[in-house]
């Protein structure tokens, strides 16, 4: 699996859908003017944004932590694992638990901001631990798969000028 996740055409892939979906994010908070609560920890913060938000912007929120939402953590995740792997083939394998970790914990942070956004339940309590880990785990991710990058552009670029 992890040798799939590493080819050039998954990696390319996982990185162009990984910046296509943060885009389309940024897009819908302006099209539907959302907060959006996954960068919220605080219980009393997310709940006075959701409070804030009007019927359709709570309907539009929770379509898109639905969706979209659902897509970007396996895609990045992907991307991240995919990185570590093929870049740093000595340990990156290792790492990928982590971020199958990652995975569920931004999956069920999602879960959770749905069923507060459709007051079905209030969970909210339980992102003060899910989106600061979901959180620093993805920034682990992020700064691992640059220096993977940067590190392989470096080579590419020194193996070609001799």
């Amino acid at each position: 699996m992890l040798d799939r996740l590493a080819t050039t055409t998954t990696l390319w892939t996982t990185f162009v859908l990984t910046i296509l979906m943060t885009f389309a994010f940024q897009y819908l908070a302006g099209v539907w003017s959302l907060a959006f609560l996954d960068g919220m920890s605080d219980p009393g913060t997310v709940r006075q944004a959701i409070a804030a938000m009007s019927a359709e912007q709570r309907v539009a929120h929770a379509w898109i932590t639905g969706t979209l939402d659902v897509a970007y953590p396996l895609t990045y995740a992907a991307l991240f694992a995919g990185s570590a792997h093929r870049f740093f083939p000595a340990w990156g394998g290792r790492v990928a638990p982590v971020f199958a970790a990652l995975i569920v914990i931004d999956l069920v942070e999602g879960l959770v901001q749905i069923l507060a956004l459709t007051t079905a339940v209030d969970w909210v309590g339980a992102k003060a631990l899910l989106t600061p880990v979901k959180t620093w785990l993805f920034l682990g991710g992020a700064l691992l798969t640059i220096i993977g990058w940067l590190a392989w552009l470096i080579r590419r670029l020194r193996k070609s000028n001799g």
